[in-house]
């Protein structure tokens, strides 16, 4: 028998094989381990378990050398990652300037078109008619949904690209299914009672001191198209586009050093957008849930579907209000039943999901850092002065 034979009968092929795949399957794990842990240093540098892991990316963009090495976070940032992480926070704050400017230039400038082509088209008739019948017709409502979707959605990209976030991260959706849909819906039906009784208990204080927080939106699209256009808007088109916008966008950048600066922050521009105390209230509140769980599953997919669900149910429970005094009966037993199940779906929800906390090294990266960019503390005084010159022209 010679060397090569007696070599064949002591080693067994297929068990070398084997153990070559094992280890090369245990190499591949270990590579994977390393690349998970490099990017941990990346996406979660402080160390914050409350976080929700990959949402905020990576803050390398922040810090360049976390892509090299691991990088102790001092308490205070430095200068240059102060510098970088107020990039963000401006993006945001630019980002919300364009929408308030373009919004309202776009929406006169359309309207100003439209009356003079109406005027052109009835020089004998008078501008007042003009304005009431642009006004109760579908005129009116189209020119409002496609000035704040076009707005909305084209901000919302700007930023994106500016901050260089891929649009598909933002519906990336994570563990979610029909529950959470009834869940969230049922919870967010819950915080739309209690803002309700809020804003009236505000508004009750504020009449006493003759300020009316109320806005006449009667006549606007009482035509069947009209109609049609608006509730397609409020139910639709506003929820999408906004949360592309607020969650989409807005959130994203906010969240680099500090998600909970975020939720907040951006709950108090959502409110703050929609222009009145009434509204500001339930946009907060609402703003608040829906960032949380776009943060939880990261995507939009679950808020835009709470948001649809609330604007519809209030359009409907609003043309239900104006029903006879039984279906109006009905129709509060059922939102009185549908609010305490709400409730039970909010203690479940935040007993088991808080909002993220705050580390001593975030919470200097946070409002503090925010406060110091120019265009987002210019954004927040446009959109404050513009709620309480709403106010007082109501006066």
């Amino acid at each position: 028998m010679n060397r090569g034979e007696i070599l064949d009968e002591y080693i067994d092929e297929d068990r070398y094989r084997e153990e070559i795949t094992r280890l090369n399957s245990e190499v591949e794990f270990l590579k994977d381990r390393l690349k998970e842990k490099e990017f941990a240093g990346k996406s979660d540098p402080f160390k914050n378990p409350t976080e929700y892991k990959g949402f905020s990316g990576s803050y390398a963009k922040i810090i360049p050398e976390l892509e090299t090495q691991n990088v102790i976070i001092p308490l205070e940032p430095k200068k240059t990652e102060r510098k970088n992480l107020r990039r963000f926070y401006s993006i945001g704050g630019w980002c919300m300037i364009f929408q308030f400017l373009m919004t309202t230039a776009g929406a006169i400038l359309l309207m100003n078109a439209v009356m003079f082509i109406l005027n052109w088209l009835n020089p004998e008739t008078n501008q007042q008619v003009l304005y009431d019948y642009m006004r109760s017709s579908s005129i009116l409502a189209s020119l409002n949904m496609l000035v704040y979707l076009v707005c909305n959605v084209l901000n919302a990209f700007i930023g994106m690209k500016w901050a260089k976030i891929k649009p598909v991260s933002i519906i990336n959706t994570k563990n979610f299914d029909f529950g959470d849909a009834v869940q969230y819906c049922m919870t967010a039906l819950f915080l739309w009672v209690v803002a309700i009784y809020a804003s009236l208990a505000v508004n009750d204080v504020l009449m006493k001191y003759g300020y009316n927080t109320y806005i006449d939106q009667s006549g606007i699209g009482s035509t069947v198209l009209g109609t049609v256009i608006m509730n397609l808007y409020t139910c639709v088109i506003a929820p999408i586009t906004e949360e592309i916008f607020f969650r989409g966008m807005l959130l994203k950048v906010f969240s680099k050093a500090n998600q909970r600066f975020a939720i907040f922050s951006t709950a108090v521009f959502f409110g703050l957008a929609h222009g009145n105390i009434p509204q500001f209230l339930l946009a907060f509140m609402l703003g608040v849930f829906l960032a949380h769980i776009t943060m939880k599953h990261s995507s939009i997919i679950p808020s835009i579907i709470v948001h649809i669900f609330i604007n519809t149910f209030s359009t409907v429970f609003g043309f239900l209000s104006e029903a006879e005094y039984e279906i109006q009966m009905i129709a509060m037993i059922l939102l009185a039943a549908a609010a305490i199940f709400g409730l039970l779906m909010f203690l479940i929800f935040y007993g088991e999901n808080r909002i993220p906390a705050t580390t001593p090294e975030q919470s200097t990266r946070g409002f503090f850092v925010a406060l110091s960019s120019t265009p987002l503390c210019i954004a927040f005084i446009i959109q404050l002065a513009y709620m309480v010159y709403i106010l007082i022209s109501n006066k």
